[in-house]
């Protein structure tokens, strides 16, 4: 089979088309994406690194269309937005230490680890075709993986990591599947507890019948169809087993997917799909307004299946100003704990889950290392005040009870100046006052919604900032921080 053609953005008389562009309006990749995921996660050091650190567990939509920008970034024409994708991830990377639960350090700079992240990539694109029936041409995979050693070079890593030859990479590759890869707890989750609890995408979050009749089908099916185009000795070596008839589910959904590939273009490009995913309600996309009919429509079907197999109602946020209780409070701050705090899914607070907060404001408002710097700062202020005012154990975390505790009196100073990094990278004219345009660059950069106030609405320091507190201490719900952190 010939290669696929130019990608999206690849301009003639430029630098020559990317190879691995050509594969983000591909159907597949998303099944490629998945299984590369899978064998990430089987290394030791990255599964570590994403149980300790990544949001997938809590917020996997969002963890999703993060690293599908990330990528679309670092294989960007524009050699400037490569480099400056590359900086932001060696600057995040950099901050991943820790240790695996057989007290073995990782960290994420290691060079090896990273090396294996680009091998599953082009390994799985490379699979993804064959599985398909669209095996490519020894030529194009060959520039293929040239170009994937090239975007680890561009991370700065020194050249020898990845092999120079692809005879050599096949060699590699088994190598580490047959050596290095293990039953990780990263993995197990990925294969078999994530579709669990999976949330619903923003556009059917106000539908928990139809999600999770969907998610019961989708799930075992994805498992089985993950498990299978897994290699075949780390599946035995792993223990994990293998369905009946799993091997052709899974062929059949590389060749009925890749079929998607005849619809029209703007049907099928990831971005778009990812943006209809996650508009929020209140957007003025022209395309809110139909989501909003579907939604009305699919709120009528799960009507009826609800008729059929009943699921318990999803509580609808409570207005904070109206709970009299001490128990309804209670149960408030511990929503807000689950959903915005507990970044990471592991039922405490820690500073990884902090650290995420920072990760996602810094890649969304994409701030420079200076200002990256300064909110990562303000945050580890933050945690070490939550720390001295909730760790009541002394066991370094805290616990959703402690949390509940004490959540009126957690706007302190450190707090403050996360706010104030958000309020200055805001106000780009620097008159000390987010007018009306600023304040809605932020909501759709940052949070990608519109902003809820009335046109014309101007914000002084103290103003936003005092939202913000609110938010973040978990006073007030109904604020447009929602979409930001927690949201899925």
């Amino acid at each position: 089979m010939p290669g696929p053609g130019p990608g999206p953005g690849d301009q003639p008389g430029a630098e020559p088309p990317s190879r691995f562009r050509t594969f983000f309006n591909d159907p597949r990749w998303a099944l490629a994406m998945v299984r590369a995921t899978v064998l990430e996660a089987a290394h030791p050091s990255i599964g570590a690194a994403l149980i300790d650190n990544s949001t997938f567990v809590a917020h996997p939509w969002r963890r999703l269309r993060n690293t599908f920008l990330s990528m679309q970034r670092m294989a960007a024409v524009d050699e400037a937005v490569r480099d400056r994708e590359a900086a932001r991830l060696n600057r995040m990377h950099a901050r991943l230490t820790g240790t695996d639960p057989k007290n073995r350090p990782y960290d994420a700079m290691d060079p090896g680890a990273r090396a294996w992240v680009v091998a599953t990539l082009f390994e799985s694109s490379v699979t993804m075709c064959r599985m398909s029936g669209q095996p490519l041409e020894q030529d194009f995979m060959e520039g293929l993986y040239a170009e994937f050693r090239a975007m680890l070079a561009s991370m700065g890593d020194e050249p020898g990591h990845l092999p120079d030859t692809l005879p050599e990479f096949w060699q590699y590759y088994d190598r580490v599947v047959a050596e290095e890869l293990e039953n990780t707890e990263a993995m197990r989750i990925i294969l078999y507890r994530l579709f669990d609890h999976l949330p619903a995408p923003p556009l059917l979050s106000g539908l928990p019948t139809l999600w999770a009749t969907g998610r019961a089908v989708a799930g075992p099916a994805f498992g089985a169809i993950a498990v299978a185009s897994l290699p075949e000795p780390f599946r035995r070596r792993a223990g994990l087993p293998e369905m009946p008839g799993a091997h052709t589910l899974m062929q059949g959904a590389y060749v009925a997917i890749g079929l998607t590939r005849f619809l029209p273009e703007s049907w099928i490009r990831p971005e778009n799909i990812i943006d209809v995913l996650s508009m929020a309600p209140d957007s003025d996309d022209p395309r809110a307004r139909t989501m909003a009919a579907l939604q009305a429509r699919m709120k009528r079907a799960g009507a009826l299946l609800r008729l059929i197999t009943p699921v318990p109602a999803q509580p609808e946020p409570g207005d904070r100003a109206a709970s009299a209780t001490a128990s309804a409070r209670r149960q408030e701050a511990e929503e807000f704990f689950r959903q915005v705090l507990d970044q990471t899914g592991n039922g405490s607070l820690d500073w990884p889950d902090l650290a995420a907060m920072a990760r996602e404001l810094a890649s969304r408002l994409d701030l420079d290392e200076a200002e990256e710097t300064r909110l990562y700062n303000a945050f580890a202020d933050w945690w070490r005040e939550l720390q001295t005012a909730l760790d009541a154990d002394g066991d370094g975390s805290i616990s959703a009870q402690e949390y509940a505790d004490a959540a009126p009196t957690l706007a302190g100073p450190a707090l403050i100046r996360v706010a104030e990094v958000l309020f200055d990278v805001t106000d780009r004219n620097g008159d000390q006052c987010i007018d009306a345009g600023e304040y809605r660059t932020l909501f759709r950069t940052a949070f990608h919604r519109d902003s809820t106030g009335p046109a014309g609405t101007t914000y002084t320091r103290s103003a936003f900032v005092k939202e913000f507190l609110a938010f973040m201490s978990g006073r007030r719900r109904t604020t447009p921080f929602d979409p930001l952190l927690a949201e899925a």
